[in-house]
């Protein structure tokens, strides 16, 4: 649908003429000396298409480990191989090796951050690496071959019982596991030994390459750890003077964290995923489907040619490109587990996708952009791709790779700046990554999507 308005100007102060449909009032014609028509067009279409994306590369610390078989989304599992940031400094002032009393591995979500059945017991084994990650890494990883198979640690949970913390009303839930406590000596030793690998992960990750976390039983629920520290308990020994001025000696029970996964280090989602009949069977009717982790995600061939001709056929020399808008409608997919879609799309040139990644790139509004799902009005909104499209006519040659774009769901990790004089903040996006944190899909309405191309078009009237 085109709409075109129309504002005359004029030398009569107090008096301004509108005219609609390229129609021109002849009111005061004689004064009249330009004419501005804003024209906007909605009549694009697009199409688009459902494609497999079966391996990506994790970039986040977020964990996603367990098993879930839910009928409208299919069957996944998950589990993580990490690495360890190490802490610069040990504790070593009145404290020896026998002092260390236990090692903890805690793993931190927020409440509810967690896909399936609340109450269903989960079994998780840990296992020492024994060679270094490889980089990169890749969600079809396999750890085969790099940890010892004897089990150093296990431990059962549930969801319930991570989310009704009400004893301790923490704002975070946690996976406590008992680490072998020669570890904790061992770690504790090396320090004293070889303080140097604890400044560099390189020489520590080939000290102590990290571990595996994997499933021992259970199937039903997914959970997301935003965290995940090592923290060594142990005794100080120190003296102090009391109010009579004698000695005495003391022992402190103390904790600290000395290991931590990090965004500097490797973890690793290590995903299988098993697409059910009933989303397969929408794919080959031909809906578009994000389904993610390690699911789809969908190829679109966007209207770049024939928005440039309109706008060329329509705008003379004296004209304006002022936006090109543009969203698509998405629809939840109902099932029994609550899954919903992923909270951020982005749409990519394909041929520049794997770049993308690889380059740690931020969405330039250029040729990749954001797109933000909206609840309330069921919709990804990707902004305004103005500048897309004044380059592309820029260009001596446009062909299809120039149009073929790819939307695929990201994680995104934020920074806020704030001042402090205008009482202001501002939210920046630090990190777009292939989305590996939980189960989410959702369906596209390509042929729903809504392109909104605005420009003026001005010239003058000779009289």
């Amino acid at each position: 649908m085109r709409n075109y308005f129309s504002l005359i100007t004029i030398f009569l102060s107090g008096l301004i003429f509108y005219a609609c449909q390229d129609e021109t009032s002849t009111i005061g014609s004689s004064l009249v000396t330009d004419e501005t028509v804003i024209l906007v067009d909605s009549s694009f279409t697009l199409t688009g298409r459902t494609l497999t994306d079966p391996v990506v590369q994790s970039r986040t610390i977020t964990q996603l480990l367990g098993r879930l078989q839910a009928d409208e989304y299919g069957n996944i599992t998950s589990d993580v191989v990490m690495q360890f940031m190490p802490s610069m400094g040990i504790d070593t002032v009145g404290v020896t090796t026998e002092d260390i009393d236990s090692i903890k591995l805690l793993m931190f979500m927020t409440p509810g951050d967690f896909t399936g059945d609340s109450l269903v017991p989960m079994g998780l084994e840990i296992y020492k690496l024994n060679k270094q990650l490889p980089s990169p890494i890749y969600s079809d990883f396999s750890p085969e071959g790099y940890y010892d198979p004897n089990p150093i640690a296990s431990q059962i949970y549930t969801g319930n019982a991570l989310y009704n913390d009400s004893i301790n009303n923490l704002s975070y839930r946690t996976i406590s596991v008992d680490l072998p406590l020669q570890l904790g000596k061992d770690i504790f030793s090396h320090y004293v030994e070889s303080p140097e690998d604890f400044a560099d992960p390189n020489a520590f990750t080939k000290w102590f390459p990290g571990l595996y976390v994997t499933n021992s039983f259970g199937s039903g629920l997914i959970v997301n750890i935003s965290e995940t520290r090592i923290n060594l308990h142990y005794r100080k020994h120190a003296t102090y003077e009391n109010s009579l001025g004698e000695e005495r000696d003391t022992v402190y029970k103390l904790v600290r964290s000395y290991l931590a996964v990090v965004p500097e280090v490797i973890t690793n989602n290590n995903i299988k995923f098993e697409m059910s009949d009933f989303l397969s069977k929408k794919i080959d009717a031909g809906e578009a489907l994000i389904v993610t982790p390690t699911g789809t995600e969908v190829e679109l061939t966007f209207p770049a040619l024939d928005i440039i001709s309109t706008y060329k056929q329509n705008a003379p020399e004296l004209s304006l490109l002022n936006t090109l808008e543009f969203s698509i409608p998405a629809e939840e997919i109902e099932n029994s587990f609550g899954i919903k879609p992923p909270d951020y799309l982005l749409m990519v040139l394909s041929k520049n996708k794997k770049e993308f990644f690889a380059e740690n790139k931020i969405a330039d509004n250029k040729t990749s952009f954001m797109g933000t799902y909206s609840p309330t009005d069921s919709l990804y909104s990707f902004g305004n791709l103005r500048q897309y499209i004044i380059d592309l006519m820029d260009q001596d040659e446009i062909d299809l790779s120039d149009y073929t774009f790819t939307i695929t769901p990201v994680n995104l990790e934020t920074e806020t700046s704030s001042d402090n004089y205008y009482g202001t903040s501002t939210t920046y996006i630090v990190n777009v990554s292939p989305y590996v944190t939980k189960p989410a899909m959702v369906k596209l309405n390509i042929d729903a999507a809504k392109i909104k191309l605005t420009y003026t078009r001005q010239y003058t009237k000779n009289y």
